[in-house]
């Protein structure tokens, strides 16, 4: 029996969000995306939230606008901040600045990194990881290149920052009267919810019960 197309855009919308901890990365992602998006599955895919980008990067893979390890810039996940690759610019041109020095400061964070917010923090306040500005999460990851040791340390830097961000996000939305805009965007979010507040133990585990009933509340 053939897939529900409803199903099927939920879960090449998860597997586009996740593209930056996908083995392969976005080579394996688009073949993803190419071999399971029909003409039904893109109308389902574009009633999501960001769905529209998505349908965008598909359709520009198939116009061959796009290369298939790769994916627009304008049509990234989460505005670039997941990227797999050193192929942003302004990462690419920071990394060309980057001495011995920083990196070694790099290393030793990572190296003794714990996932909190303290941690984050003296991250956050080395020169060089300041100079990406907003971008810092792709931008180290950009630049720490070939190195599968320190890029497996960062992923537990991105989902730190992650988590904190996404519970952040979560306290607030729960302290705001529901609506159905705010609730059909928590839905859409909630595969991250729940990969992420869990963290947080049994205080994540409540948050997250909170939002799915904040989900059924309209």
């Amino acid at each position: 029996m053939k897939e529900n197309p409803s199903k099927v855009a939920d879960r090449l919308m998860n597997l586009y969000r996740l593209a930056h901890v996908v083995d392969g990365g976005w080579s394996a992602v688009n073949g993803e995306l190419l071999a399971e998006s029909d003409a039904a599955v893109l109308e389902e895919i574009k009633k999501l939230a960001t769905g529209e980008k998505l349908a965008a990067h598909i359709k520009s893979l198939r116009d061959g606008k796009t290369d298939r390890d790769s994916i627009l810039p304008e049509l990234m996940p989460y505005g670039g901040l997941m990227a797999t690759h050193p192929a942003d610019s302004t990462a690419t041109a920071v990394v060309a600045r980057l001495s011995n020095e920083d990196f070694d400061s790099l290393e030793r964070e990572l190296e003794n990194f714990e996932p909190n917010q303290e941690s984050l923090q003296r991250i956050e306040s080395l020169p060089f990881v300041q100079q990406f500005g907003d971008r810092w999460l792709a931008g180290v990851r950009a630049a720490l290149g070939d190195r599968p040791d320190l890029v497996a340390r960062w992923k537990i830097v991105y989902s730190a920052s992650r988590a904190f961000d996404l519970w952040n996000r979560a306290s607030d939305i729960l302290s705001w009267s529901p609506t159905e805009r705010t609730r059909a965007e928590v839905q859409a979010d909630l595969p991250e919810y729940e990969t992420y507040l869990p963290m947080f133990g049994e205080a994540g585990g409540e948050l997250l019960s909170k939002l799915r009933a904040f989900v059924a509340s309209i």
